[in-house]
C-alpha cells in the first residue's frame, strides 16, 4: 500500500464527474484508491498485477501536480514512461524569484512550455512550486536539461537550440533505426 498526498484542489480532478476519473484510474491501474478529500490524503493499493499496480502511485501524483487525468493515464501506455517533477521552488532565493522562474518556464502566453512539449514529445505542467513532466527517458531527459538551463538564467534562445538540437538527434537515431537492412545501395 503507498501513500499519495495531494493539494484538495486537485482532488475533484482526481475523483472526476460522479467518480468516473477515480474508477478508471482504479480499473486500468489495478489499484483501489482511498481518497480522503477533507486532506488530500490517497491510500493506493495494488490489487491486480503488481507492475501495473506500481504505476498507480504516479497517476495519482501526477494529477495531483496539475496533469489531466488522460495525459497521466499515458503513464499506463508503456513500460518506460516516467513521470518527474522539478521542484522550482529549490532553485528560488524568496517567493519574487519563485514567480520570476515560474515565468521563465512558462513563457509568455505559455509559449516557452509549449517549445518544451512540442521539441521533447513530452507533456509538461507547471503547477504550484512545481513542474511535471510525462513521457519516455530521453523525452524527460531533455525538458529537464533546458529547465535547468532557465533555471540558472540561461537565454530562452540557449534552451530552445538545445531542444532543436535533441529534437533533431531523436528524429536522425528514429530514422536509421528504421531502416530497412540489407537495401540496394546507389
Amino acid at each position: 500500500m503507498n501513500h499519495v498526498k495531494i493539494p484538495q484542489d486537485r482532488v475533484g480532478a482526481l475523483i472526476g464527474a460522479g467518480g468516473e476519473t477515480l474508477r478508471e484510474i482504479e480499473e486500468r491501474a489495478e489499484v483501489r484508491l482511498d481518497v480522503d478529500s477533507e486532506n488530500g490524503a490517497v491510500q493506493v493499493e495494488s490489487v491486480g498485477d503488481p507492475v501495473t499496480g506500481l504505476k498507480g502511485p504516479e497517476i495519482v501524483r501526477a494529477i495531483g501536480r496539475g496533469f489531466a487525468p488522460e495525459d497521466a493515464m499515458e503513464l499506463l501506455e508503456d513500460d518506460v514512461m516516467l513521470f518527474d517533477l522539478i521542484d522550482i521552488d529549490a532553485a528560488a532565493r524568496n517567493k519574487k524569484d519563485l514567480q520570476r522562474k515560474k515565468g521563465r518556464l512558462i513563457g509568455e502566453g505559455g509559449r516557452t512550455r509549449q517549445i518544451m512539449e512540442e521539441l521533447s514529445g513530452a507533456n509538461v505542467v507547471i503547477y504550484g512550486s512545481t513542474m511535471g513532466v510525462i513521457g519516455r527517458p530521453e523525452q524527460v531527459s531533455m525538458v529537464r536539461e533546458a529547465a535547468e538551463m532557465l533555471l540558472e538564467g540561461a537565454p530562452h534562445g540557449a534552451a530552445y537550440s538545445f531542444l532543436e538540437r535533441k529534437h533533431n538527434e531523436q528524429k536522425r537515431d528514429d530514422l536509421s533505426y528504421h531502416r530497412f537492412p540489407g537495401g540496394e545501395s546507389a
